[in-house]
């Protein structure tokens, strides 16, 4: 509280009078002076008590457990104290899917024939029940195969286009997720989803897998290529598809928090998910960011920004980035245009880290393509950071494997810190990074060693310090990030905020 209070009263004074035309150089020295603010020893101290927490309570803090729910009241009690707005947004995840009968597919036309399970199809775990029979539509597919696996079917939005509703999706399996591409097909009006392999050697049969999404409302199943080469060469088939299926669903909370200061419809958010697995306490994954940016925004708490600064503690990450899905999925658009970006920290005191920024220009011309605009000025702020620092770096692929898919998948531009998970550490790492070649990032990934000693205390330092400066930036500077809808967001910008279901201060 002491050095909070020293930082207001170095920056209240000139933020009265400075002009917004040119804030840069004022928010750089605004969040230098944050990162003098935010101490390691206090971010440890967040660290220490998640440990306590999952000690207390079997030795986890995963969504749904009371692990999970005193992290919630831990960080809610600091943000509330420190004058933030918390609310609660509620987020559903499945407890327990089951099949109740052996699932149906048959084509009834232009000839009827049967096939059976699990030879020729499977259900795909945590697909709803449903019983449709509806001519398919082929999505998008490469047949013959290519000899490497290439097909982006049902990939993009654009892959539906004219898509006739109620009718049953037919997609080839390829190079992004299956949950990517039911749900394009659920957006697009399926009545169904039926994937099939791709064909190439060693992608030819049926096998079970969870897609991860149970609320479809619709069948989804799992073909052989050689079962789904056949339906989609034969023009004018109609098939009769049916699953019987069961989820039980529980609920946790996602923790949002917004400050007292700054313009409401332009908010810079930052967010960490706040719950682990069960096998452990969570503290590297994700207890490290959730600390860090807990410890950010109380020493920012006393600082009137310019912009309004929301800071999100997830719930769900592990079982699919359900909070920021589901978060996500409830704003309306006017609400999203609000949210100019996305800052993500996820894993940011890896024991053999790596020091990765999300790679928002795609300037490292691999895997997924760039964030949406704006994505890349956000690299190059923790770039400036990092160079300043002289800490080397390296760009990671917008991969899907945290919090910001939900963000980029609306357009809004996203960025953030990684040090590595369970992937192992080259020697080229090792000589640009230090550390150890040839073992994880973190060893501890989703195990019950990652607790308090699963801590690289100099990344924690370094990384806390680049959390605050790039937050504080934002919070004052804007320029260099895209306003989408700057028209829309001024026709609702004298509307409240409306409080989400469910949603408690």
């Amino acid at each position: 509280m002491v050095r909070a209070l020293a930082v207001t009263t170095a920056v209240a004074l000139p933020l009265t009078f400075v002009a917004p035309a040119n804030a840069s150089p004022v928010s750089d020295v605004l969040a230098h002076l944050l990162t003098k603010a935010v101490k390691p020893q206090n971010v440890k101290k967040h660290l220490t008590k998640f440990q306590e927490i999952a000690e207390a309570n079997g030795g986890s803090r995963h969504a749904g457990s009371p692990g999970y729910e005193a992290s919630v009241a831990y960080v809610s009690d600091k943000l509330r104290k420190a004058g933030y707005k918390v609310t609660y947004t509620n987020v559903e995840f499945p407890i327990n899917w089951e099949e109740l009968a052996p699932p149906v597919l048959e084509r009834t036309a232009p000839s009827p024939k049967t096939y059976a399970t699990p030879a020729d199809f499977v259900t795909v775990a945590s697909s709803g029940s449903g019983d449709v029979t509806k001519p398919i539509t082929v999505v998008d597919p490469v047949l013959p195969p290519t000899p490497a696996p290439s097909s982006t079917a049902g990939c993009e939005a654009s892959d539906f286009a004219g898509f006739p509703a109620g009718n049953i999706a037919l997609i080839q399996r390829g190079t992004c997720p299956f949950v990517q591409k039911a749900n394009n097909a659920k957006a697009a009006g399926a009545g169904g989803v039926i994937f099939f392999n791709e064909g190439q050697p060693g992608r030819t049969d049926p096998y079970v897998f969870d897609i991860g999404e149970w609320r479809y409302g619709f069948p989804v199943v799992f073909t052989s290529f050689a079962v789904g080469n056949e339906l989609a060469s034969a023009p004018g088939t109609v098939v009769h598809l049916k699953t019987t299926t069961k989820v039980e669903v529980g609920t946790s909370t996602n923790v949002i928090a917004d400050s007292r200061w700054g313009n409401p419809n332009e908010v810079v958010m930052v967010g960490a998910h706040l719950d682990g697995v069960p096998e452990g306490p969570g503290i590297n994954d994700n207890g490290s960011g959730s600390a860090a940016i807990l410890e950010t925004a109380l020493q920012l708490k006393l600082v009137p920004t310019k912009h309004r600064v929301r800071f999100a503690f997830w719930a769900a990450e592990e079982l699919g980035l359900l909070g920021s899905d589901q978060y996500v999925e409830g704003l309306s658009q006017a609400e999203r245009d609000k949210i100019r970006l996305y800052l993500n920290f996820d894993m940011v005191a890896s024991p053999n880290y790596g020091n990765f920024l999300y790679d928002g220009d795609d300037s490292d011309g691999a895997g997924s393509p760039a964030g949406p605009p704006g994505s890349d000025a956000i690299e190059k702020t923790l770039e400036k950071f990092y160079g300043k620092k002289n800490i080397k770096f390296q760009g990671t692929d917008f991969d899907g494997r945290s919090d910001y898919g939900a963000f980029i998948d609306v357009g809004i531009p996203a960025g953030g810190i990684f040090t590595g998970a369970e992937v192992i550490k080259t020697p080229e790492q090792a000589a640009l990074f230090g550390g150890t070649a040839g073992v994880a990032f973190d060893a501890c990934y989703h195990a019950a060693c990652d607790n308090i000693t699963n801590i690289n205390m100099t990344a924690l330092d370094f990384n806390s310090d680049a959390i605050a400066y790039s937050t504080a930036t934002y919070a004052f500077d804007l320029s260099g990030i895209p306003d989408r809808n700057a028209a829309a967001r001024s026709m609702t910008a004298q509307a409240p905020s409306p409080v989400p279901a469910g949603a408690a201060s």
